[in-house]
Protein backbone atom coordinates (compact mmCIF):
# COMPACT_ATOMS: atom_id res chain seq x y z
CA UNK A 1 0.00 0.00 0.00
CA UNK A 2 1.40 3.37 -0.93
CA UNK A 3 1.93 6.08 1.68
CA UNK A 4 -0.69 8.32 0.05
CA UNK A 5 -3.30 5.57 0.19
CA UNK A 6 -2.46 4.80 3.84
CA UNK A 7 -2.80 8.52 4.75
CA UNK A 8 -6.11 8.77 2.91
CA UNK A 9 -7.35 5.71 4.78
CA UNK A 10 -6.35 7.19 8.11
CA UNK A 11 -8.12 10.47 7.29
CA UNK A 12 -11.32 8.61 6.45
CA UNK A 13 -11.04 6.61 9.68
CA UNK A 14 -10.43 9.76 11.71
CA UNK A 15 -13.43 11.42 10.08
CA UNK A 16 -15.51 8.40 11.03
CA UNK A 17 -14.45 8.57 14.65
CA UNK A 18 -15.10 12.32 14.61
CA UNK A 19 -18.63 11.65 13.45
CA UNK A 20 -19.13 9.21 16.32
CA UNK A 21 -18.01 11.89 18.75
CA UNK A 22 -20.69 14.35 17.59
CA UNK A 23 -23.22 14.96 20.39
CA UNK A 24 -26.42 16.86 20.88
CA UNK A 25 -25.30 18.56 24.07
CA UNK A 26 -27.36 21.69 24.83
CA UNK A 27 -25.67 24.94 25.84
CA UNK A 28 -24.26 24.92 29.35
CA UNK A 29 -26.71 26.23 31.95
CA UNK A 30 -24.30 28.34 34.01
CA UNK A 31 -23.57 31.01 31.35
CA UNK A 32 -27.32 31.34 30.80
CA UNK A 33 -27.86 31.97 34.51
CA UNK A 34 -25.11 34.58 34.44
CA UNK A 35 -26.82 36.26 31.49
CA UNK A 36 -30.10 36.41 33.43
CA UNK A 37 -28.36 37.92 36.45
CA UNK A 38 -26.77 40.61 34.27
CA UNK A 39 -30.14 41.30 32.64
CA UNK A 40 -31.70 42.01 36.03
CA UNK A 41 -28.72 43.73 37.71
CA UNK A 42 -28.12 46.08 34.78
CA UNK A 43 -31.64 47.48 35.06
CA UNK A 44 -32.52 46.27 31.56
CA UNK A 45 -35.20 43.92 32.91
CA UNK A 46 -37.01 46.80 34.64
CA UNK A 47 -36.61 49.00 31.56
CA UNK A 48 -38.18 46.33 29.34
CA UNK A 49 -41.06 46.00 31.79
CA UNK A 50 -41.51 49.78 31.75
CA UNK A 51 -41.79 49.77 27.95
CA UNK A 52 -44.61 47.21 28.04
CA UNK A 53 -46.44 48.83 30.94
CA UNK A 54 -46.18 52.22 29.24
CA UNK A 55 -48.03 50.83 26.24
CA UNK A 56 -50.60 49.20 28.51
CA UNK A 57 -51.19 52.40 30.48
CA UNK A 58 -51.70 54.38 27.29
CA UNK A 59 -54.28 51.85 26.11
CA UNK A 60 -56.09 51.78 29.48
CA UNK A 61 -56.31 55.59 29.51
CA UNK A 62 -57.72 55.68 25.95
CA UNK A 63 -60.21 52.92 26.67
CA UNK A 64 -61.34 54.50 29.95
CA UNK A 65 -62.02 57.74 28.08
CA UNK A 66 -64.31 55.77 25.74
CA UNK A 67 -66.26 54.08 28.51
CA UNK A 68 -69.91 53.46 27.65
CA UNK A 69 -72.65 54.05 30.22
CA UNK A 70 -72.85 51.12 32.59
CA UNK A 71 -69.56 49.50 31.51
CA UNK A 72 -67.60 47.94 34.36
CA UNK A 73 -64.07 48.21 33.03
CA UNK A 74 -61.33 46.07 34.52
CA UNK A 75 -57.70 45.10 34.03
CA UNK A 76 -56.55 41.54 34.71
CA UNK A 77 -53.13 41.19 36.34
CA UNK A 78 -51.05 38.11 37.04
CA UNK A 79 -49.04 38.23 40.29
CA UNK A 80 -45.70 36.39 40.26
CA UNK A 81 -43.21 38.24 38.03
CA UNK A 82 -46.01 40.63 37.07
CA UNK A 83 -47.00 42.54 40.20
CA UNK A 84 -44.74 40.57 42.58
CA UNK A 85 -40.97 40.40 42.03
CA UNK A 86 -39.58 37.08 43.28
CA UNK A 87 -36.02 37.91 42.22
CA UNK A 88 -34.65 38.00 45.81
CA UNK A 89 -35.80 34.40 46.28
CA UNK A 90 -34.75 33.28 42.79
CA UNK A 91 -31.27 34.74 43.09
CA UNK A 92 -30.69 33.31 46.55
CA UNK A 93 -31.60 29.85 45.23
CA UNK A 94 -29.53 30.08 42.02
CA UNK A 95 -32.71 30.23 39.90
CA UNK A 96 -33.65 26.76 41.11
CA UNK A 97 -36.95 25.48 42.47
CA UNK A 98 -37.35 23.58 45.74
CA UNK A 99 -40.99 23.34 46.71
CA UNK A 100 -40.51 23.73 50.47
CA UNK A 101 -38.22 26.73 50.00
CA UNK A 102 -40.67 28.36 47.58
CA UNK A 103 -43.59 27.79 49.97
CA UNK A 104 -41.60 29.40 52.80
CA UNK A 105 -40.94 32.43 50.56
CA UNK A 106 -44.65 32.76 49.71
CA UNK A 107 -45.59 32.52 53.39
CA UNK A 108 -43.06 35.22 54.26
CA UNK A 109 -45.06 37.67 52.07
CA UNK A 110 -41.83 39.56 51.30
CA UNK A 111 -41.97 39.82 47.50
CA UNK A 112 -41.45 43.47 46.53
CA UNK A 113 -43.56 45.12 43.87
CA UNK A 114 -42.44 45.41 40.27
CA UNK A 115 -42.65 49.18 40.27
CA UNK A 116 -43.81 49.87 36.68
CA UNK A 117 -46.64 47.37 37.16
CA UNK A 118 -47.61 48.82 40.53
CA UNK A 119 -47.80 52.25 38.90
CA UNK A 120 -50.02 50.78 36.17
CA UNK A 121 -52.23 49.27 38.89
CA UNK A 122 -52.54 52.65 40.60
CA UNK A 123 -53.08 54.47 37.31
CA UNK A 124 -55.95 52.13 36.45
CA UNK A 125 -57.57 52.76 39.82
CA UNK A 126 -57.26 56.54 39.39
CA UNK A 127 -59.11 56.18 36.09
CA UNK A 128 -61.90 54.23 37.76
CA UNK A 129 -60.80 50.93 36.17
CA UNK A 130 -60.95 47.92 38.48
CA UNK A 131 -58.03 45.54 38.98
CA UNK A 132 -58.70 41.80 38.97
CA UNK A 133 -55.84 39.59 40.14
CA UNK A 134 -55.71 36.10 38.63
CA UNK A 135 -52.88 33.95 39.97
CA UNK A 136 -51.76 30.36 39.62
CA UNK A 137 -51.07 30.32 43.35
CA UNK A 138 -53.40 27.81 45.00
CA UNK A 139 -56.24 28.79 47.29
CA UNK A 140 -54.19 27.55 50.25
CA UNK A 141 -51.83 30.49 49.67
CA UNK A 142 -54.56 33.15 49.61
CA UNK A 143 -53.85 34.50 53.11
CA UNK A 144 -50.11 34.85 52.45
CA UNK A 145 -50.81 36.45 49.08
CA UNK A 146 -53.18 38.96 50.66
CA UNK A 147 -50.49 39.83 53.25
CA UNK A 148 -48.01 40.44 50.44
CA UNK A 149 -50.50 42.66 48.61
CA UNK A 150 -50.95 44.71 51.78
CA UNK A 151 -47.17 44.95 52.15
CA UNK A 152 -46.85 46.57 48.71
CA UNK A 153 -49.91 48.76 49.29
CA UNK A 154 -52.09 47.16 46.61
CA UNK A 155 -55.29 46.38 48.47
CA UNK A 156 -58.07 48.03 46.48
CA UNK A 157 -58.46 45.20 43.95
CA UNK A 158 -61.93 44.00 43.03
CA UNK A 159 -61.09 40.28 43.01
CA UNK A 160 -58.26 37.89 43.82
CA UNK A 161 -58.74 34.63 41.94
CA UNK A 162 -56.54 31.75 43.15
CA UNK A 163 -56.34 28.29 41.69
CA UNK A 164 -58.51 25.78 43.59
CA UNK A 165 -56.27 23.45 45.61
CA UNK A 166 -55.72 20.18 43.77
CA UNK A 167 -57.19 21.39 40.48
CA UNK A 168 -55.71 19.57 37.52
CA UNK A 169 -55.01 20.92 34.05
CA UNK A 170 -52.86 23.64 32.59
CA UNK A 171 -52.31 27.12 33.94
CA UNK A 172 -53.54 28.50 30.61
CA UNK A 173 -56.80 26.60 30.93
CA UNK A 174 -57.38 27.74 34.50
CA UNK A 175 -56.73 31.40 33.67
CA UNK A 176 -58.89 31.38 30.55
CA UNK A 177 -61.78 29.90 32.55
CA UNK A 178 -61.23 32.49 35.29
CA UNK A 179 -61.53 35.34 32.78
CA UNK A 180 -64.68 33.79 31.35
CA UNK A 181 -66.23 33.76 34.83
CA UNK A 182 -65.22 37.39 35.42
CA UNK A 183 -66.91 38.37 32.16
CA UNK A 184 -70.06 36.52 33.21
CA UNK A 185 -69.93 38.54 36.44
CA UNK A 186 -70.31 41.66 34.30
CA UNK A 187 -66.74 42.88 33.91
CA UNK A 188 -65.42 44.22 30.61
CA UNK A 189 -61.79 43.08 30.54
CA UNK A 190 -59.98 45.80 28.65
CA UNK A 191 -56.44 44.52 29.28
CA UNK A 192 -54.75 41.33 30.44
CA UNK A 193 -51.16 41.66 31.66
CA UNK A 194 -48.79 38.85 32.56
CA UNK A 195 -45.29 37.50 32.12
CA UNK A 196 -46.21 34.06 30.76
CA UNK A 197 -47.93 33.17 27.50
CA UNK A 198 -50.18 30.96 29.62
CA UNK A 199 -51.42 34.14 31.36
CA UNK A 200 -52.56 35.60 28.06
CA UNK A 201 -53.74 32.91 25.65
CA UNK A 202 -57.38 31.92 25.37
CA UNK A 203 -58.95 35.31 24.69
CA UNK A 204 -61.45 37.08 26.97
CA UNK A 205 -59.60 40.41 27.03
CA UNK A 206 -59.62 43.30 24.58
CA UNK A 207 -55.82 43.65 24.65
CA UNK A 208 -52.95 41.55 26.05
CA UNK A 209 -49.55 42.78 27.21
CA UNK A 210 -46.65 40.37 27.65
CA UNK A 211 -43.92 41.18 30.18
CA UNK A 212 -40.44 39.62 29.90
CA UNK A 213 -40.16 36.17 31.50
CA UNK A 214 -36.52 35.01 31.68
CA UNK A 215 -36.74 32.95 34.88
CA UNK A 216 -39.10 30.00 34.33
CA UNK A 217 -41.94 28.76 32.13
CA UNK A 218 -45.52 28.04 33.16
CA UNK A 219 -47.80 26.29 30.69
Amino acid sequence: MSRSIRVAGLLVLAAGFGGCATTHEPPNLDPHKQQIRRYVDSGEYQRDIAVVTGRAQAWIARRAAQRKPGERLAVVLDLDETLFLNWPHLRRNDLGYVESVWLAWVESAQAPAIEPVRELYRSARRLGVATLLVTGRPETQRAATERNLRAIDCTDYAALVCRPAGQQGSSAGFKTAARQRLERDGWTLIANIGDQESDLVGGHAERTFKLPAPFYLTE
